[in-house]
């Protein structure tokens, strides 16, 4: 998991993050409608909508909230077109980013992609500058305070899971993409609530930075987040141990 992904996942089981929640539910209604509009709107006949719901259901995300994200995709309540792009960068001390996007205006999301980058010390790349850097995985997370380690563990494994590792508070189950919903399914009928689960880029190696540089790139990373174009951002920061945010 990348360094950020873990430092998400530690704010949001400390209970900060729950104000970006709404922001969150807005990018999984995005990932179900593209879904649904290019495999259909049946779930079991849809690996990636069946994967969709599952993290949306992961994130507590409300049934009707989902179910109408689904008609959107079909075109039941309005069809919506959105577009799936992935941006390579470089954040501060060099640090690997991809940016993946889904939008209903390509120039709008280049743009706001590209000013972000400039005006946080980063820089886009070319296409494959740092994707192969990255892995596809699942990674399912959970608060180490929430639930047992050794359960997880052992649920997990069982399932077919690939590795899991606790570290600050955070128990991570790494698996296979085509793992991924068989495990989290397994799981969530252990009763284990996860803090994230998701289909995710994962580096092969990481950046080891100073505390005023992973500042630095928690700003870049952060106001990607927040641009409503983008779906998701993967680093191969390796955030300091004992770094505090401001």
């Amino acid at each position: 998991m990348s360094g950020h992904s873990k430092w998400a996942t530690i704010k949001h089981a400390k209970g900060a993050a729950d104000a970006k929640r709404g922001q969150l539910f807005t990018k999984f209604i995005k990932e179900i409608s593209i879904a649904a509009r290019m495999g259909g709107g049946d779930p079991n006949s849809n690996p990636r909508l069946r994967t969709a719901i599952l993290k949306a259901r992961a994130a507590n995300m409300p049934k009707d909230n989902i179910e109408r994200a689904i008609k959107k995709g079909t075109g039941e309540l309005g069809a919506s077109t959105f577009e799936e792009m992935l941006y390579e960068g470089y954040g501060p001390g060099g640090v690997a980013i991809l940016v993946e996007v889904l939008t209903d205006n390509k120039n709008r999301a280049a743009a706001n992609v590209r000013n972000i980058f400039s005006k946080t010390g980063g820089n886009l790349g070319a296409t494959g500058s740092v994707s192969y850097m990255f892995n596809r995985k699942g990674v399912i997370e959970y608060d180490a305070e929430q639930v047992a380690e050794d359960e997880v563990m052992e649920a997990a494994l069982e399932a077919g899971a690939d590795d899991i590792v606790a570290e600050n508070g955070v128990i991570t189950v790494t698996t296979d993409p085509s793992s991924f919903e068989a495990v989290l399914e397994a799981l969530q009928g252990k009763g284990f609530e996860s803090v994230s689960a998701e289909i995710s880029m994962v580096p092969d190696t990481y950046s080891a930075l100073d505390e005023e540089t992973t500042r630095k790139v928690l700003k870049l990373i952060d106001r990607l987040e927040e641009d409503d174009d983008v779906q998701n951002v993967y680093s191969n920061m390796d955030i300091p141990e004992g770094f505090e945010a401001e």
